[in-house]
């Protein structure tokens, strides 16, 4: 009977998993992906004001509809349009063809005009005040619209005139086309999205004062409206300060890369939670099905935008999500080792593992929220990515894997079949008893710590001398200028290149050969027209695909004084955390180890010369995030092995061997996360595009680091922390006879 019931749910779970899969199906046709997965360009503009006025919120959001209303009219399905900073709006447009007429769209500065009902032109937007509509309320109490009149003498003119047309309206126009737009063509559609006819008023009497458009407005209708007109009368310019083109066949190519090296990716992780947990391994990998299928579908129900650092986020995902059963089964095979039964064990593995699971995740959720505030558009993305995968744990790899678990743990079958449920020998629980009464002295860890602190030193010496020699190999995003990349089936020799680029007045500093490609970097910081006239030099001559990125000086400094921004505030945010969670000593022991890590990064990258990009500081900030999860993991079994000290009598070897022990205890759980986290970013390096080879790189490197400064480094630093500290904790509280006479009645009650 109870193998029956475990074939009958085995069977209902597959046929479950199977639908899971056919759902990615619809799910991922109906998902948006960016400019560098479909091809595209992006513009960052600077928003200036030509009047000396200036720039405030409201003059932003109105040049902000203002564009919105013009991407309309290019016909591009999922724009982004984002407001950056206090004066920069960043564009992304996937899919554009013509970049040129999009460009020119953007960049023209919105045109307003008053008109009648044949469309002759009676004002422009000089006689109102820059930027000076706003909402108000009619005599009714209801949502209306106030013009603020600067040129009062023109408009009372226009409307004492307009009061005895025959049709005596004044039709307000956003962008009027001589050639397309026409308020008798248009009449139906005016105030909406359909026309650049914003509001069609009638004129009863002349105004040489401020005005109200009124109607039946609703408070958004009337908001969007103000928006609309404050964008053609505001007396800003928009300034392009960087930008970055990406062929269609860039976006294709780096699509089906990156799909199936995460595709692989996720298949290593299962297999190997397979060999690890046997019959628990494959219910994580149906979680992890799920958790995958969920991050995709929140992903779409709040309307995303699929980016390739949002990719290496989901995978860099899984593999932290899969820690949150790494974590879970390591406690319930540790009560099964003490002689529970499966049961039994299962609930108290799954309570004891609670809490560790929810600190780890919400220090790497904290390290993306910094990043998503302070990091720019694609680094934006990665955190975005980051904060659904932690929410999506949280349920599936915690909750549903949980419930998954206790509907075969309730058969009762796998109760003398744990090796086949969880990979646990009978032999091996009476091994474990038997040292656990032995009592052995542990491995020194601590001692063996030494020579990972060795190691470090050695890199981060030598990183430095590289520093001092060589320099950081610095993308265009953190010097200015442009990068050229060109893809092409023929033959150029780098001397050619130089020729050919001097020609086109370009400044060359690198010219580098990337698998297929020709990265070339100048330190020109070309126009629109300048990166049409390279664009179509390289196509025509050498049938070449072209990508070409932009970036400013102001650019620049914006992204180094928030990358170093991002890095110390998140690890402030992390000492603060661990500190009122645990103890001061915890949190100086996982700040010091992940500046370590940091530091390894900056060095490796040093030595090697690789390229450090933005999605660079994305990968030290996702390795912040990776890292403290392992740290807090580490710690928390100090802390629950210190509860069983009495701090005040403990002695520096009691406190040696009990670091000692408990890095033990969780030595084989960290070595499985980063196995897990491991596999899909070295399937990502050999397999995924080259665009985010160096964020993998750099991940890589963070992930090995980040394993060996949690369990060692972290430890040693808490541990001569607390050595110091021995003896001279608070003192203890008075028990009074009293108390203990109650708590002996009740005793006896009980």
């Amino acid at each position: 009977m109870k193998k029956r019931k475990v074939i009958v749910r085995t069977l209902l779970l597959g046929i479950f998993t199977v639908l899971i899969c056919l759902g990615f199906i619809p799910l991922f046709k109906n998902l948006n992906f960016g400019l560098d997965l479909q091809g595209g360009f992006e513009v960052l503009y600077q928003v200036k004001p030509i009047d000396g006025s200036k720039i405030t919120s409201e003059k932003m959001t109105a040049t902000y509809k203002s564009m919105s209303k013009r991407i309309d009219l290019l016909g591009v399905s999922e724009p982004e349009i984002i407001v950056e900073g206090n004066d920069k709006i960043r564009v992304k447009l996937a899919g554009v063809t013509d970049q040129e007429t999009a460009r020119s769209q953007l960049s023209t500065v919105a045109s307003l005009s008053f008109r009648d009902t044949d469309d002759n032109l009676l004002m422009t937007s000089d006689v109102l005040r820059a930027g000076g509509a706003k909402v108000t309320t009619d005599n009714s109490g209801n949502p209306a619209v106030l013009l603020s009149i600067r040129d009062k003498d023109k408009f009372f003119e226009v409307t004492n005139s307009i009061k005895d047309y025959e049709k005596n309206m004044i039709v307000i126009w956003l962008d009027f086309d001589e050639t397309s737009d026409s308020f008798s063509a248009e009449q139906m559609y005016c105030g909406t999205d359909e026309s650049n006819c914003l509001s069609a008023a009638t004129v009863s009497q002349g105004f040489a004062s401020d005005v109200i458009i009124q109607g039946s407005f609703t408070q958004e209708e009337a908001q969007n409206l103000v928006d609309l007109i404050n964008s053609g009368s505001l007396p800003t310019k928009l300034t392009e300060i960087s930008s970055k083109t990406v062929g269609a066949s860039f976006g294709d190519a780096t699509l089906e890369k990156t799909f199936w090296a995460g595709v692989i990716g996720i298949v290593g992780i299962i297999i190997f939670l397979l060999l690890l947990y046997h019959f628990a391994g494959f219910l994580s990998a149906v979680s992890i099905l799920l958790y995958t299928f969920f991050v995709f579908l929140v992903f779409w129900i709040v309307g995303g935008v699929l980016t390739l650092p949002g990719i290496a986020a989901l995978v860099l995902g899984i593999g932290m999500a899969v820690d949150a059963n790494v974590i879970m089964y390591a406690r319930i095979k540790e009560e099964l080792y003490k002689g529970k039964s499966l049961p039994m064990a299962f609930k108290l593995g799954s309570k004891a593992s609670f809490k560790t699971i929810l600190d780890s995740n919400l220090t790497t959720l904290l390290v993306a929220i910094i990043m998503f505030i302070f990091g720019e558009s694609s680094v934006k993305g990665f955190a975005t990515m980051l904060i659904i995968t932690i929410a999506v744990t949280m349920f599936t790899m915690v909750f549903i894997t949980r419930q998954l678990l206790k509907l075969f743990v309730k058969t009762n079958f796998f109760n003398h079949h744990l090796n086949f449920f969880i990979r646990v020998r009978e032999e091996e629980c009476k091994e474990v008893t038997q040292k656990e009464t032995k009592k052995d002295k542990s491995f020194d860890f601590l001692k063996l710590g030494r020579f990972f602190i060795l190691f470090s030193c050695v890199i981060l010496i030598t990183g430095m001398i590289f520093l001092g020699t060589k320099g950081l190999h610095l993308g265009i995003d953190y010097q200015a200028g442009s990068s050229i990349h060109i893809n092409t089936d023929q033959k150029i020799s780098n001397n050619t290149l130089r020729s050919e680029l001097k020609s086109l007045d370009l400044d060359v500093v690198t010219i580098e050969k990337q698998n297929d490609e020709k990265a070339i970097r100048v330190r020109n910081i070309l126009g629109h027209e300048k990166i049409e006239e390279v664009s179509n030099y390289f196509e025509e001559k050498y049938q070449a695909k072209v990508n070409i990125e932009v970036v400013s000086n102001i650019v620049k400094q914006e992204l180094v004084k928030n990358a170093i921004f991002s890095i110390l505030l998140s690890l402030i945010g992390i000492i603060i955390y661990v500190s009122f969670r645990f103890r001061f000593s915890y949190g100086v022991g996982a700040v010091v180890s992940l500046l370590h890590d940091a530091l390894m990064m900056i060095a490796v990258f040093t030595i090697t010369q690789l390229e450090v990009s933005v999605m660079f500081i994305a990968a030290i900030l996702a390795i912040i995030g990776y890292s403290i999860n392992n740290t807090i993991v580490m710690f928390d079994r100090i802390r629950e092995n210190m509860k069983k000290e009495d701090r005040r009598k403990m002695k520096k070897e009691a406190l040696r061997e009990l670091t000692n022990q408990s890095i033990g205890q969780m030595l084989l759980r960290t070595v499985y996360t980063s196995i897990t986290t491991l596999l899909p970013v070295l399937a990502l390096i050999f397999l995924g595009s080259k665009e985010i080879f160096g964020f993998n790189i750099a991940m890589l490197v963070g992930l090995i680091s980040g394993t060996y400064s949690s369990i060692f480094i972290a430890t040693m630093v808490w541990y001569h922390i607390e050595k110091r500290k021995l003896g001279k904790d608070e003192k203890p509280k008075k028990v009074y006879q009293d108390d203990l006479e109650e708590k002996t009645i009740h005793g006896i009650n009980d």
